[in-house]
């Protein structure tokens, strides 16, 4: 139960904090989703028109701007810039000794806030695909909406060591957040973020979609929008739990070995 109570309020504080902001709040949970969710919708339909052809990659116009609308805002879910640069910070700056301090580990600590921050955001902010897609009327399936935001949240676990791993490097790098930069830049085409997956050759969409990235955009979109079916979702699940566990062992053997060569700048 302590467990429990500890991360449930580093989730609390992660909510509390951000609604203090409220301006900053409603750009990331509103704004940037509907400009982004704009653009997309008028670059496919631009790309039809200039195609001049109603199915691309074998499907219609309308799948594509669903998956227009759907992919930005999970996009959005799947990604830790702040938190990760936070982390990043703690560890460069010394300011990692008032973490260690505390009742919690560094990994829990920065987890649980991201997670109460991307349950708040991904529920408000849910309302904008949502209106969208029945505006259009575009093809969703929103019953299978809630199995595919789970795959989304359970993806964050993945995400989040990731991020503990490029932070566990800054014990021996100064200039680490580079690593930050090429990382979610890489996520943001693996995921099928940038581009779905059905444009791309029939080989590297099945090396792509098996990965684990493409659990965060590709595969939950897909899933929604009636491309891919049931087992394809099973299997970005196992794929993400095999990578969490490849993921946390180098992420340990990092941390470990970081925190033998530290030396606290003052708690």
């Amino acid at each position: 139960m302590a467990f429990w109570r500890k991360n449930l309020a580093f989730s609390q504080l992660a909510i509390v904090t951000n609604l203090e902001y409220r301006f900053n709040f409603f750009i990331d949970a509103y704004l940037q989703p509907l400009i982004t969710v704009g653009i997309e919708i008028l670059l496919w339909i631009a790309l039809f028109e200039a195609n001049n052809s109603n199915l691309i990659g074998g499907f219609t116009k309308e799948a594509y701007l669903a998956y227009g609308v759907w992919a930005p805002f999970l996009g959005r879910v799947a990604i830790s810039w702040m938190y990760e640069s936070m982390m990043v910070e703690d560890v460069a700056s010394g300011n990692i000794n008032i973490v260690l301090t505390r009742p919690i580990s560094f990994y829990e600590y920065y987890l649980s806030q991201l997670m109460g921050y991307k349950v708040i955001t991904t529920f408000l902010s849910l309302l904008v695909p949502l209106f969208v897609s029945f505006y259009f009327k575009l093809p969703v399936q929103y019953e299978k909406i809630p199995l595919a935001l789970t795959l989304v949240f359970f993806y964050l676990f993945l995400l989040h060591t990731m991020s503990f791993i490029v932070s566990s490097i800054a014990f021996f790098i100064t200039k680490v957040r580079s690593f930050t930069l090429i990382k979610n830049l890489s996520l943001f085409v693996l995921a099928g973020e940038l581009v779905p997956f059905d444009l791309m050759p029939e080989t590297l969409k099945n090396v792509l979609t098996a990965l684990p990235f493409s659990s965060g955009v590709y595969i939950p979109v897909a899933y929604i929008t009636g491309r891919i079916d049931h087992r394809v979702v099973m299997n970005g699940f196992i794929s993400v739990f095999v990578s969490f566990i490849l993921f946390s062992i180098v992420a340990r053997m990092i941390w470990k070995k970081g925190l033998l060569e530290y030396t606290g700048t003052g708690a």
